[in-house]
């Protein structure tokens, strides 16, 4: 018996994130078109999730997004996108780890003493 009230409590609080999902509302939602290209928005719903973002259509973008992940914390995402590629920022994104000492010593070590051929300007075929 206690372990099907167990299963049942566990049941239930997995089942409440769900329904709480299907059953948000958007709370807010505005929306800017301008015939230059620029465009604006932003959106709210009823279980946390919000978003905005402004820009000028295939050259510029920025904006932010922000939900509650299933362990309750809350994700934020800011962003900038243009010719140079998609910027995201956020606490919850991976980092790369430092580079070694000794590799920044080896980049430095290449970078100021060129290749034989570079300095003689012959290639071997």
């Amino acid at each position: 018996l206690i372990l099907a009230v167990a299963a049942l409590a566990l049941s239930c609080a997995q089942a409440r994130p769900d329904s709480f999902d299907a059953a948000a509302e958007t709370r807010e939602y505005k929306s800017d078109l301008k015939e230059d290209g620029s465009y604006a928005y932003q959106y709210q719903t009823s279980n946390g999730i919000a978003g905005q973002e402004a820009g000028v259509g295939g050259y510029y973008a920025s904006g932010s997004n922000a939900y509650y992940a299933p362990d309750g914390q809350l994700i934020q995402l800011t962003y900038t996108a243009d010719e140079n590629g998609f910027h995201p920022a956020g606490a919850h994104l991976p980092t790369p780890p430092p580079i070694p000492a000794a590799i920044l010593k080896s980049l430095e070590y290449i970078r100021t003493h060129p290749h034989q051929e570079s300095r003689q300007g012959q290639g071997r075929f």
